[in-house]
């Protein structure tokens, strides 16, 4: 009986700019490469990871629709990141939670420009899950989100 092989595993840089001690993107040979996101990152260093956040500003206001929360959303984690001393470029794994998949999918160039203004073209491991409901009843998304700030 022969062993199954793993499938072999290229280990890309995530920017031309960043050091060798930044995070890798993971992508299996032979795989397709993904679109706005990795299948898997590696790195190494301190931790830095937020809770689930919404599209909220400092006041608790709530911006109206996806596109709008989702750029808030994001604003905050970069936000939180410069506070633990990371940058976009440290982030390893979003996730994302959305309460209409399709209204989601509707709004992917909107949702695909206001990440870049944001966050920058870094695109980590992410997961996209369609839940019943957020805790703030005019949520319409929630991310979380981990760095790993080279040491």
């Amino acid at each position: 009986m022969s062993t199954p092989k793993a499938p072999t595993v290229a280990v890309l840089p995530v920017t031309k700019d960043e050091t060798a001690t930044s995070p890798q993107i993971l992508q299996p040979s032979g795989w397709p490469m993904p679109k706005g996101y990795a299948n898997g990152m590696a790195a190494e260093g301190r931790i830095v990871v937020t809770g689930g956040v919404i599209g909220w500003d400092a006041q608790e206001r709530l911006a109206v629709g996806i596109v709008a929360q989702a750029r808030q959303a994001l604003s905050n984690i970069a936000a939180i990141l410069a506070e633990g001393g990371a940058r976009p470029a440290h982030l390893v794994r979003l996730t994302w939670y959305v309460v209409d998949m399709d209204e989601y999918l509707a709004n992917l160039k909107e949702l695909g420009r206001a990440y870049r203004e944001i966050l920058g073209s870094h695109y980590p491991a992410m997961a996209l899950v369609q839940v019943v409901r957020l805790v703030e009843n005019d949520a319409r998304v929630e991310i979380e989100a981990t760095a790993v700030v080279p040491r």
